[in-house]
């Protein structure tokens, strides 16, 4: 199977349209430019959805990514893999991070059980955790490609449904060691720059986690064409699903806010399996994960938020999310120059003969 196979060509945002909300921005009672970079996300969400002003987005949602990673029991986390299905729960109840974020920022949350390593199965399962990515595959081909129609039919659920904007999340012990492989796989950065301290590991994890990604990325040395191939061996089902879901969301041209490391990981591939997807992305946050920041670079964003947070759960991008909507009332609400009866900017003739 190749990508085309499974996603529809990439639109862009419409260009014109956000040409002409940068001009409607320059009209409203305000200097030009003043609001800065509110002003650049608000005439990107009216260019993503043809419509100026932007209409308000009342419907936010963070779908949950969770998974766990055979690579965990080479002890590259700071807490056992059992952890995973346990926050997994805290979360199906309401009482974790991401719950207190989503419903201050008037969002809802959805939990994906893809491969959390206990007994459940149903439509949005694929396995029980995943193979040790440093020495043997994620998944099977089966396994990769249902994970992949698994994210992209929850992105059309979604979509069908209303949303407005799209927050993948992530969870599951040794995420950040799977993600920190595909970014280095995806922009040749050497494994010792892309691995982080993930849950706050000490220095010799650390070095086993070095090891870890430099032996899943040298297994993989010779596929950077092959982007399926690639998150079939050294990604896991979680972050495979989560790649399907954001290409979706991009294929039906609906923004996605993006969260930490892994979350931004998921975009690499995303933009691989369906290209210029990433067109469609803002970045919420910057992550202490210095593989974050290469992947941030690497498809040209610019986040919102640099608050050095590290939880992931779609956590940082749900920070972000009140700014956003923010940027999209501002275009709704303030007034034009000259709905107010305000003088615009004096013209370089006027400003000389006044200078005379």
């Amino acid at each position: 199977m190749v990508p085309a196979e499974l996603f529809a060509r990439v639109e862009f945002p419409d260009h014109k349209v956000l040409a002409q909300a940068k001009d409607f921005h320059d009209s409203l009672t305000k200097p030009p430019g003043s609001l800065g970079k509110l002003e650049e996300i608000g005439c990107f969400i009216a260019a993503c959805q043809g419509h100026i002003p932007p209409r308000p987005l009342n419907n936010s949602k963070i779908v949950v990514f969770a998974g766990d990673h055979g690579i965990a029991a080479k002890g590259v986390s700071a807490y056992p893999s059992t952890v995973s299905v346990q926050l997994a729960n805290n979360i199906s109840h309401g009482g974790a991070a991401i719950n207190v974020l989503a419903r201050a920022a008037g969002a809802s949350v959805r939990m994906v059980d893809t491969s959390l390593d206990h007994e459940a199965w149903g439509d949005e399962r694929v396995s029980r955790s995943s193979g040790s990515i440093d020495v043997e595959d994620a998944m099977t081909q089966e396994q990769v490609e249902r994970a992949l129609e698994i994210g992209k039919r929850i992105a059309d659920q979604e979509v069908d449904a209303g949303a407005d904007i799209l927050i993948p999340g992530d969870l599951g012990i040794g995420n950040t060691t799977v993600a920190a492989a595909l970014v280095g796989t995806f922009t040749l950065a050497e494994p010792v720059v892309v691995v982080g301290r993930g849950s706050g590991i000490d220095d010799e994890t650390w070095k086993t986690k070095v090891s870890a990604i430099r032996d899943a990325m040298f297994r993989v040395r010779d596929l950077r064409q092959d982007p399926i191939e690639i998150a079939r061996k050294i990604s896991s089902p979680d972050l495979a699903a989560m790649a399907g879901f954001i290409a979706q969301a991009a294929v039906r041209r609906t923004p996605v806010l993006l969260d930490g490391v892994t979350v931004t990981a998921a975009a690499l591939l995303a933009n691989k399996l369906a290209p210029g997807a990433r067109r469609w992305f803002i970045a919420g946050h910057r992550s202490t994960e210095p593989a974050h920041s290469i992947a941030l670079d690497a498809l040209a964003l610019d986040p919102i938020l640099e608050f050095s947070m590290s939880l992931g759960e779609g956590s940082g991008a749900a920070a972000a999310l009140p700014l956003v909507k923010v940027a999209v009332e501002l275009m709704n609400d303030v007034s034009t120059r000259s709905d107010a009866g305000v003088d615009g900017p004096l013209s370089a003739a006027v400003e000389e003969a006044a200078a005379e």
